[in-house]
């Protein structure tokens, strides 16, 4: 990696935060004009899993930011990454942020009963993946090599 590569992070493009609100303006577009889907979650069910899927998410959102302030990085993905990070939340998922991305969109979809925006998690996560996951893991892999590939190794992608 040469000197000017080094000082650049990721080759993301797109904010990935605006994948999953897309999501959500096309998930009430939908509703709108093609009509709801079930909810097999009724009642008092719907809001204690939407709320446990909402607090899930923020506390890891949380704890992935935190993270990343505490070692001095910037978690914008097009910002150099100084260092790998692979404790804390990252000890178990390669990509909280993201992971808590889903997880918060899901919850909205069961709180606000909108069962279009729970199904397109996954369109979201796949976008995700593409405009920014396979960059930022180029990056990783580029800058840090070894301790990179390793890391993947013990460590999943999304759980």
């Amino acid at each position: 990696m040469s000197e000017a590569e080094s000082e650049r992070g990721a080759a993301v493009r797109f904010p990935p935060p605006f994948v999953p609100v897309i999501a959500l303006v096309v998930g009430a577009v939908i509703q709108a004009f093609v009509g709801a889907l079930p909810n097999p979650l009724t009642g008092s069910s719907r809001y204690f899993i939407g709320g446990a899927l909402l607090v899930t998410g923020v506390a890891i959102l949380i704890s992935a930011n935190g993270h990343f302030r505490r070692t001095g990085q910037d978690p914008k993905p097009w910002k150099v990454s100084p260092e790998l990070l692979g404790s804390g939340v990252y000890a178990w998922t390669r990509n909280p942020m993201y992971l808590s991305m889903g997880v918060l969109q899901a919850a909205l979809g069961i709180l606000f009963d909108n069962m279009w925006v729970v199904l397109l998690v996954p369109v979201t996560w796949f976008t995700i993946y593409h405009i920014a996951i396979r960059h930022e893991e180029t990056y990783l892999e580029d800058k840090f090599g070894g301790p990179y590939s390793e890391y993947k190794d013990k460590v999943r992608r999304w759980l």
